[in-house]
């Protein structure tokens, strides 16, 4: 299974860094996990709607060049369907079983995603109603997509 995490911006902070890299390394005997970061758009202080579609508009053509077509995406929003660790774990175990060995997760910018975006997405998925830094999200995305592989292998490691 070949997972990609691709998210807007450039992580600066050292221990977010350090937390990915960790998980990286764990996730190594189930999958090959890529990050892959886009540069986010650079948008003025206060900003009208159509200001803000454009920068998402921007964004949201970074975020597609990084997806081939038999890529199975996954977005990461706020309106998403929210699941347990253990439904994340049936899914990414479904889509392998059934062919779908490349997954990308998608974690947008601090405006969100751009429609077209959101309309490539294969399953909308949320964390919680809560907004989190997208540099922190990277961290948690790894660490359940880590928890589904260890639930799924039926290791010790989710309670």
């Amino acid at each position: 299974m070949k997972i990609s995490i691709v998210a807007v911006g450039k992580l600066k902070e050292k221990y977010l860094k350090q937390g990915i890299q960790e998980y990286v390394k764990r996730l190594t005997p189930y999958a090959n996990v890529e990050m892959v970061e886009v540069p986010d758009e650079k948008a003025p202080e206060h900003f009208s709607e159509a200001e803000m579609e454009e920068v998402k508009q921007k964004e949201g053509e970074r975020i597609l060049a990084k997806l081939s077509p038999d890529t199975y995406v996954i977005t990461l929003e706020i309106e998403g369907k929210s699941i347990s660790s253990e439904q994340l774990a049936n899914k990414l175990d479904e889509l392998s079983t059934y062919g779908r060995s490349k997954i990308a997760f998608i974690i947008g910018g601090s405006l969100g995603l751009s429609k077209a975006v959101t309309q490539r997405s294969d399953f909308s998925l949320s964390f919680s109603k809560m907004t989190f830094p997208h540099q922190l999200m990277r961290l948690i995305l790894l660490e359940q997509v880590y928890r589904a592989m260890k639930i799924n292998r039926g290791e010790p490691y989710h309670k």
